[in-house]
């Protein structure tokens, strides 16, 4: 049996506090606990797998009670004194109460008696409770010592009546400084990027890197090569990764599904692909944004290469290939064909728009709103002239009218001129003067005799001028984005005249001012239905709905009183019931308070009945319907297309 051969994870597992890598936290306090002689009586050790928990355990059993450094770590169960549980398997009441029977027996060597429960998280609640009494005061030769993965799972109750400590992960360089020294104890021949490879695909579990170390011995020999041991764990190696970031560099989507169909013919995995990509792109970030390298986990001269692969890239579109891959892994899980899942990722990665070029396409949008935002500023500024964008020559249509409209006065400044100018087309030149207020060209020009035309004109007319010029703006604009919905149709203002004469009207009809209490309920009835179609162009559509349905009652003291059919109506009703009362007194000359009542006419509240309560009172009044009903349970056949 001693010539079998011993794996390193057995071979190499800490028999003393100083070998355990990365827990330096742990063991001083348990050091100088079992120095100062305060042991507790009751341990937690929690943390990943392959940290060092159990072995943490059994160096303590060690130390307590003297073991010899000979009797490596499977043996100690063979003492007596150390008493190995594994949890996932003895997880009943049943096992508890015979771990409760045997505490009670004292260590037949040594000072104290150790139980190791390994997994305790799998023990059931009611084993978690069985022991509670055992755990909070055991025998003072006891120590319980638990070691878990997942200490949420533990009751709070253990939790309280025992000291945890919490082992961390172990970093990539200690995992590689303890696998070179087990390379050179065993004469085995390794460079430091494959260890680093062993280190990675540990993630930080000592126990899984001395196990991929052996696989890596059994498959390679002594001498491990790099491309060897990749091929061997399976691993895409960083060499790939950067070749695939050039293709996406230089956007190349033919070498990229290249690159792809190879890894997939080499059957390497989807999942691990997109991990190992994930870290690539997460460590070009790095390089990238962090002057130091020490976070990323890679040989001295892989950081080198990152950093020089790092300028190509700006961060935004590293962060937004990030996102790109790490949704991918969640969708690939789910997806029906995985594969083209897969490429359609790396394409999007290849395709996508660098942030560059996106900056430079707002920076042209920014500047054609500045340019655009300018122009109608530029023309203000003109003093009323023509656009200095404009050419100086007019359509010949314009110039026609020019011509016709505005006669020689043999030379100078004429404000006539400016003015018809300014105007807008119209096919019909004089009905538009007319509507406008401008000048018409049936007017005679001013003589010597005759004082000149006022200005006014040419104020309305150069405000009138102005949409014209802003609609030149807005069809440059429309020109290069398309055009805008609201800019489609343009109304014609209306004359300040026609303005004039609909207020004077509305004046007109206003009634005389009188007293409320000469008005009359039939004076309000009359005008009723003229003061609801008055009513609906000032009102919001739900109070006019509202206000048709109700009904003048009574009229006392001032006082309208109004029906209504339902709460909802008097609620509308009673909180406009002032804006309701001044629109009456236009329409009969008095302020009338209005006050409102619910009362449902009997034909409202016949016609609001459902079919069932018809049916249920003609069962009360034909009692043989009644009787009907109760010896052969019929039922209402109520049809809603009927």
């Amino acid at each position: 049996m001693s010539d079998n051969y011993r794996a390193l994870t057995r071979t190499y597992r800490p028999t003393s506090f100083d070998d355990i890598v990365s827990q330096e936290h742990v063991s001083s306090t348990l050091k100088n606990a079992i120095k100062k002689n305060r042991l507790a009586h009751a341990y937690m050790f929690c943390g990943p797998r392959g940290v060092g928990k159990t072995t943490m355990a059994r160096v303590l059993a060690r130390t307590v009670n003297k073991i010899d450094q000979q009797v490596d770590g499977e043996s100690l169960n063979q003492t007596l004194n150390v008493v190995e549980i594994d949890a996932a398997s003895n997880n009943s009441v049943d096992d508890i109460r015979d771990l409760r029977e045997r505490v009670r027996i004292p260590p037949q060597n040594g000072r104290y008696k150790i139980y190791i429960i390994d997994e305790v998280h799998m023990l059931s609640k009611s084993a978690f409770n069985a022991l509670l009494k055992t755990l909070e005061e055991p025998p003072d030769h006891v120590i319980f010592i638990f070691a878990t993965t997942e200490p949420h799972k533990v009751l709070p109750t253990i939790l309280s009546r025992v000291q945890r400590f919490d082992f961390k992960r172990i970093s990539v360089d200690q995992i590689v400084e303890r696998l070179a020294n087990v390379a050179r104890d065993q004469n085995i021949n390794i460079d430091e990027e494959s260890l680093h490879v062993i280190a990675k695909k540990a993630d930080g579990a000592l126990r899984d890197a001395l196990g991929l170390m052996d696989q890596a011995i059994a498959f390679c020999g002594n001498n491990i090569q790099h491309e060897e041991l990749l091929r061997a764990l399976n691993v895409v190696s960083t060499e790939r990764m950067f070749a695939f970031m050039n293709a996406v560099e230089t956007q190349n989507a033919s070498e990229g599904l290249e690159l792809i169909n190879e890894l997939l013919q080499e059957g390497y995995d989807i999942q691990e692909y997109l991990v190992g990509l994930t870290e690539h792109l997460r460590n070009l970030y790095v390089a990238k944004s962090s002057a130091k390298m020490h976070l990323v986990e890679a040989s001295p001269d892989t950081k080198k290469r990152y950093k020089e692969a790092s300028k190509t890239f700006s961060e935004d579109d590293l962060m937004r290939m990030l996102h790109i891959v790490s949704d991918a892994q969640y969708k690939i899980k789910e997806a029906h064909q995985p594969k083209i899942q897969f490429e359609l990722t790396l394409l999007k990665l290849i395709h996508m728009e660098r942030t560059q070029n996106l900056n430079k396409l707002l920076a042209g949008l920014k500047d054609l709103k500045k340019k655009l935002s300018n122009q109608p500023q530029l023309e203000q500024n003109d003093s009323g002239s023509e656009p200095s964008s404009e050419p100086e020559n007019d359509p010949p249509s314009t110039n026609g009218q020019q011509n016709s409209s505005t006669p020689d006065n043999g030379g100078g400044d004429n404000p006539k001129k400016e003015t018809v100018a300014q105007q807008p087309k119209d096919p019909d030149p004089e009905h538009s003067d007319k509507a406008d207020g401008t000048v018409s060209e049936s007017q005679p020009e001013p003589t010597a005799q005759e004082p000149a035309p006022s200005p006014t004109p040419v104020v309305q007319a150069e405000s009138k001028t102005s949409p014209k010029e802003t609609g030149n703006e807005d069809d440059e604009f429309s020109h290069l984005f398309g055009g805008s919905s609201l800019g489609n149709a343009k109304k014609s203002p209306e004359p300040a005249v026609d303005e004039t004469e609909d207020t004077t009207e509305v004046a007109t009809k206003t009634a005389p001012k009188r007293a409320p209490k000469d008005v009359s309920l039939n004076e309000v009835k009359e005008v009723w239905d003229s003061y609801l179609d008055d009513l609906r162009q000032h009102v919001p559509e739900m109070l006019y709905f509202q206000m048709q349905r109700v009904k003048p009652m009574q009229l006392k003291n001032g006082v309208l009183l109004l029906r209504c059919n339902d709460d909802f109506a008097k609620k509308i009703v009673d909180e406009n019931n002032r804006r309701l009362g001044k629109f009456l007194e236009d329409k009969i000359g008095a302020y009338l308070g209005f006050e409102s009542v619910v009362q449902k006419d009997e034909s409202d509240a016949e016609a609001s009945k459902s079919p069932y309560e018809r049916f249920k009172e003609l069962q009360e009044r034909d009692q043989t319907i009644k009787k009907l009903v109760e010896l052969f349970g019929a039922e209402l056949d109520y049809n809603l297309n009927q």
